[in-house]
């Protein structure tokens, strides 16, 4: 071999090493992972839908991992406190964000939220769906979507929906007002628990929320159910009329996913929705959810990515109809 074509390979070869050295490290990592407790951060206070679906998880999580999968609370700026969190940690596969409908909202609301929804995470997996409905305290005299609107009408100003800021959930109760014409305080919440809690006790008299959060006490009658949100009845209320009924093109609904931060290895990242599609396709899993409201989804990677892709820009057109200026 010339001395010229050593010179030539010389760079080759040690970019060749380079490349071998970074893939055994991943591997390595991958081999080695989970190394201990895995953190799933939910960006939100306690007893909302993301928070359910964490702790109802966490468990058969912990089984499949060999690891204890830790639910870790931090909320705060509408999902943005916990959510930058888990995009400044490391990523090595033990913080995870257990992110919802915000992740794509708040680039819309805030012109600061702190981080990137694509740029700073990794996709893992669109882990559910849930179908949304109109609820209401029992001592507001209406039973249906067209009372609601009538009374509204005649009192403007004096009903209060209690929503989590920057959910699908508070911009429903915004398109709400904005297609019935009505005027109604939406009184933003740091967490749809503390909410639902202000609206059971009477201190705002209607909200927009999940299945998973709202059915039990729309079973046990602490709340009356006027409308579900998506266009067609739940099973679930078999009795209760779809708002699109009334309003014609109301729609809205919920969804959960997986992140971690970006540069997540692959070997992690394929590992990590392998433990969450296993835990959720298990029947049980499946039904103990089902009869929640919730729907599995465990999508891959991919498919989550170009889920989230289609989100912003629609979530931006709903925010910007309503007329929100960003903070």
């Amino acid at each position: 071999m010339s001395a010229a074509l050593r010179r030539y390979l010389s760079p080759l070869r040690a970019c060749a090493v380079l490349v071998a050295a970074l893939l055994a490290a991943g591997t390595g990592a991958a081999q080695s992972w989970p190394a201990r407790s895995v953190r799933l951060v939910v960006p939100a206070a306690p007893g909302g839908g993301t928070d359910l679906i964490a702790r109802t998880l966490a468990p058969r999580l912990s089984e499949l991992l060999g690891q204890q999968a830790v639910v870790e609370n931090r909320a705060g700026g509408s999902t943005n406190i916990g959510t930058e969190f888990v995009a400044r940690a490391p990523a090595d596969g033990h913080t995870l964000l257990m992110a919802s409908t915000p992740h794509a909202i708040n680039p819309s609301l805030f012109a600061k939220p702190g981080f990137d929804p694509q740029r700073d995470f990794t996709p893992v997996s669109l882990l559910a769906t849930v179908q949304t409905v109109l609820v209401v305290h029992p001592a507001l005299p209406v039973k249906s979507v067209k009372d609601l609107i009538a009374l509204a009408r005649s009192r403007p100003g004096q009903i209060a929906a209690g929503s989590s800021a920057g959910t699908s959930q508070f911009l429903a109760v915004e398109l709400l007002k904005t297609m019935a014409g009505i005027d109604i305080v939406n009184v933003p919440y740091k967490g749809a628990g503390a909410a639902l809690a202000d609206l059971m006790g009477g201190h705002v008299q209607i909200q927009v929320n999940t299945l998973i959060s709202a059915l039990p006490q729309i079973r046990s009658g602490k709340l009356r159910a006027l409308a579900v949100c998506g266009t067609t009845r739940s099973p679930l209320l078999p009795q209760v009329p779809a708002a699109a009924k009334t309003l014609q093109g109301f729609e809205s609904a919920g969804w959960y996913g997986l992140l971690g931060p970006a540069g997540l290895p692959p070997e992690i990242t394929g590992r990590l929705h392998t433990v969450f599609r296993t835990a959720l396709t298990e029947p049980a899993m499946r039904e103990r959810l089902a009869a929640q409201g919730v729907d599995v989804v465990a999508g891959t990677p991919e498919e989550f990515a170009t889920f989230i892709g289609r989100e912003i820009p629609k979530w931006a057109a709903v925010v910007k109809s309503a007329k929100i200026e960003r903070e």
